[in-house]
């Protein structure tokens, strides 16, 4: 399959999920869906209820959205690459729906983001847009991403990660350890989860072992973050497979004392600087490590690279990789690539042609071993 086919590609575009941002997922798949051109793809919608369920039918973007999903029939991708296609299960009797040429995940988060739905795409052998299994679960992990930076020379802000037993059962030593790293304020986080969803700024003790018992709702490891003084947030946008491209630089002024959940999807007060107020230099080394850091995680597709840059010393740390970036109105990935001349629709049209030669490279690799007689 090529752009050049005579025939409209299926796509099927994944959304919701298992996750605690599933309604992001909703909103990024709304903005997606309205840019996908209908005489170029024919378009199949693809929702993952909060329970896990893959549904099919009219509208499910819509049903999902109003909780009402009575409508919908149950779906499934086979990970059998010799029966692909997707199929429906009605009245006890499963049933093709259609041949898929590309899969669009827009899932934030687990079950969408970290890998585990990437291996399901692997194992059906099938075309899909983004990183594979290694580059997602490690820009899923924040831990993790933080420690193969490191072994990069990559610069990152202090860490330690800790565990929800430990959490649970030796609370004293955890914050003697999250002390230790640094003083006030520190950031607690899950480590695999994005949108800002379960982190809290800590200013104080009762802070963090609030914040720990938070972050700990929504994983089992969490990671603890020595503050940045008043650190202005940017981000670059990266696009492509072996040899990817970067965005122009944009900022985030947020609305609230940090980039939260509520500031980057409730309130209306953050503010998106595009393109960043940086010194030549500036931008240019934002640009490289977002590249760098690309590559160490092996990524394909797209994704978007966060940066904390301190005023007081200069310093600039790479705060984490989201391979699946949020695709809202507001959302900084579509935004900067708009600002360095690839409009919404062709970033879309984009990625699917690097889905493509995804595919094409993997199956130039030989699943057989053959012993030289």
């Amino acid at each position: 399959m090529t752009e050049t086919t005579d025939r409209k590609i299926t796509v099927a575009v994944l959304f919701g999920g298992r996750s605690g941002e599933h309604e992001v997922s909703l909103m990024s798949a709304r903005s997606v869906l309205s840019v996908l051109d209908p005489a170029r793809y024919t378009i199949i919608q693809i929702g993952i209820s909060h329970q896990g369920a893959w549904l099919g039918g009219e509208n499910v973007l819509d049903a999902l959205e109003k909780g009402d999903t009575s409508g919908l029939h149950p779906v499934f991708l086979s990970a059998d690459p010799t029966r692909p296609g997707l199929f429906s299960i009605a009245g006890g009797q499963i049933e093709k729906i259609a041949d898929i040429d590309v899969y669009f995940p827009v899932l934030h988060g687990t079950y969408g983001e970290d890998g585990t739905l990437q291996g399901l795409l692997e194992m059906a052998d099938v075309a899909y847009v983004g990183a594979g299994v290694l580059g997602s679960s490690v820009g899923m992990d924040k831990a993790l991403f933080k420690d193969v930076m490191r072994a990069n020379g990559i610069p990152v802000v202090d860490y330690i990660t800790v565990l929800r037993t430990e959490i649970e059962n030796k609370m004293e030593d955890v914050v003697r350890r999250a002390e230790a790293l640094a003083g006030y304020p520190l950031f607690v986080k899950p480590a695999n989860l994005g949108s800002s969803v379960g982190i809290t700024k800590c200013r104080s003790r009762s802070d963090l072992m609030e914040g720990l018992f938070e972050a700990a709702q929504y994983d089992r490891r969490i990671l603890i973050e020595r503050g940045v003084s008043n650190p202005r947030e940017i981000e670059i946008s990266v696009l492509g497979n072996d040899q990817p491209q970067a965005s122009v630089a944009g900022e985030i002024i947020p609305g609230a004392d940090f980039y939260s959940y509520e500031a980057k999807y409730i309130l209306d007060s953050s503010a998106l600087n595009i393109p960043a107020t940086l010194s030549p230099e500036q931008a240019e080394s934002v640009r490289r490590i977002a590249m760098r850091a690309y590559k160490a995680c092996d990524c394909y597709g797209m994704a978007r690279a966060d940066f904390l840059l301190e005023p007081a010393t200069g310093a600039i740390y790479l705060n984490e990789i989201n391979t699946i970036p949020g695709f809202t109105k507001i959302s900084m990935y579509p935004k900067l690539w708009q600002e360095s001349g690839l409009a919404y629709p062709s970033l879309i049209n984009r990625l699917i042609e690097l889905a493509f030669e995804r595919k094409a490279e993997r199956d130039r690799t030989v699943r057989e071993f053959r012993r030289q007689s």
